[in-house]
């Protein structure tokens, strides 16, 4: 997947070097733009553009670097937030677990793993929800504080802002359930606690489904939300037919293409970054954006009003975000085979034991220590590489060597490849770099014509008593 996310982004390159020619956007520059109304409502000082040469509102470059770096002590506070809400999500569904357990009825002790995790994820997609537009807001008045002077540069910042708060948001889960779900229970006689309560050890596939059904569930009603709200602004409407210019005014407010892209990226991060845990992930993802395109293009057409137009000659930050989310992607996929499948260790046991994994499962079962009550829970077995007594196995420390030995080499190889990938994919397609070339070419050809013709008028009109000698015609006769 991550061959696909490098190459996508490469042909991305040659298309949007396309549109950009295409729209005449290539030679945009963020010199060429003027400050933003608030920047220059705001701006202490006017002092001369070093580049234009004209006096405009400015605000010093070492007040706007203090305040980014007091608003990234913000986005660091508020990220540990984000982390004290799933440590309470994996406690509340500890305690509902237990309660489900002592009920006595039979129903809900067998069920209560299942409740647990279904009332969690709810828990957990509500806070997603809550803390997502409280990240919004916040990091709106903290790059509107940072004083930045372009449009480009506010919403760049403001971007980055609302993507880091969103991929912690929405990735904490899916990172707990791959990385650390069950990985501290402990060992029988010896289970790891937080704050009194043992960790869980339950299945994470359904923990990670149940999340993705929730949020599956929001977005849908998110649409259905929006076109009720649509709905009851055109029954608000009276009765008579209404002119075109008042139908126009009704439609929703188009207030940019924002909330598009960070679903699309948070898609994106999805689909590469947690591929090896579930394969059938880009299929979905292409099924749902075939549909969205449709849907936005209505939505954008009929029930949106058209949106002011603006230069722009790239995405901006949001490629250098997808670039960001391809690379963490080898990262975390090679975490992923590495530490939560059974690949390592069967390799690992073919090469040392049998090759036919006969044994295999017996292999990966330890005994629990003698100190454990076999009276009332006779023999133990888990899975684990550990001895009678608890400690880890000579084995434990050779798969560990294995598992950093396959990372170091699974991320080489493909960092290696993406980056032939990158050199064998020129950015601009062929064509139209000759199209560019003939062009700058006509361009300066051109000029130096308007240059020859501005020197001969020039002399010209230097030298108005010289008079020009006509010579005759070859076919008339000579007076």
């Amino acid at each position: 997947m991550s061959f696909w996310a490098v190459t996508f982004l490469e042909y991305w390159k040659r298309k949007n070097a396309t549109l950009a020619h295409h729209w005449d956007c290539m030679d945009f520059h963020e010199e060429e733009e003027p400050p933003r109304p608030e920047f220059a409502a705001m701006a202490p000082a006017m002092e001369e553009n070093p580049v234009t040469g004209v006096k405009e509102p400015y605000f010093p470059e070492k007040a706007r670097i203090s305040r980014m770096l007091t608003g990234s002590m913000v986005i660091v506070i508020m990220l540990c937030v984000v982390m004290i809400f799933l440590v309470t999500v994996i406690i509340y569904r500890s305690i509902v677990s237990v309660m489900m357990y002592e009920t006595g009825s039979s129903v809900l002790r067998t069920q209560a793993g299942n409740i647990a995790n279904i009332s969690s994820s709810m828990v957990n997609l509500a806070l997603i929800l809550l803390m997502g537009q409280v990240y919004t807001a916040l990091a709106e008045q903290l790059t509107k504080w940072e004083m930045h002077r372009t449009q480009t540069q506010y919403e760049d910042a403001f971007t980055f802002k609302v993507f880091i708060f969103q991929f912690v948001n929405f990735y904490s889960s899916p990172f707990y359930v791959a990385f650390f779900k069950g990985r501290f229970v402990g060992y029988p006689g010896h289970y790891g606690t937080l704050f009194g309560m043992r960790n869980e050890d339950v299945s994470s596939l359904f923990a990670l489904s149940a999340l993705i059904v929730c949020i599956t569930f929001f977005l849908l009603i998110k649409a259905w939300r929006q076109k009720k709200a649509l709905s009851s602004v055109k029954k608000a409407q009276s009765g008579l037919e209404p002119q075109r210019w008042e139908q126009d005014y009704e439609l929703i407010e188009c207030e940019g293409l924002f909330d598009e892209y960070l679903e699309i990226v948070l898609q994106f991060g999805f689909i590469t970054i947690f591929v090896a845990a579930f394969p059938l992930a880009p299929l979905f993802a292409l099924l749902n954006n075939w549909a969205e395109v449709r849907l936005d293009a209505h939505k954008f057409v009929c029930e949106y009003r058209r949106p002011v137009a603006e230069r722009a000659q790239n995405i901006g930050v949001w490629f250098i975000i997808l670039e960001a989310l391809s690379h963490v992607s080898v990262l975390v996929n090679a975490f992923l085979i590495a530490f939560t499948s059974d690949f390592l260790p069967r390799l690992l046991y073919q090469y040392k034991f049998d090759n036919d994994l006969h044994g295999y499962v017996n292999f990966t079962l330890a005994y629990a220590p003698p100190s454990y009550n076999y009276s009332s829970h006779g023999m133990c077995r888990y899975k684990a590489f550990r001895d009678d007594n608890g400690n880890y196995t000579l084995v434990y420390w050779e798969l560990l060597a294995v598992r950093l030995g396959f990372i170091i080499a699974f991320e080489h190889v493909v960092f290696f490849v993406l980056r032939v990938i990158d050199w064998m994919v020129p950015d601009v397609p062929e064509s139209l770099e000759l199209k560019i070339k003939r062009e700058r070419y006509l361009a300066k050809q051109a000029l130096a014509d308007n240059q020859e013709a501005l020197l001969v008028s020039g002399r010209m009109a230097h030298s108005p008593g010289q008079c020009t000698q006509r010579r005759p015609h070859p076919l008339l006769p000579s007076l």
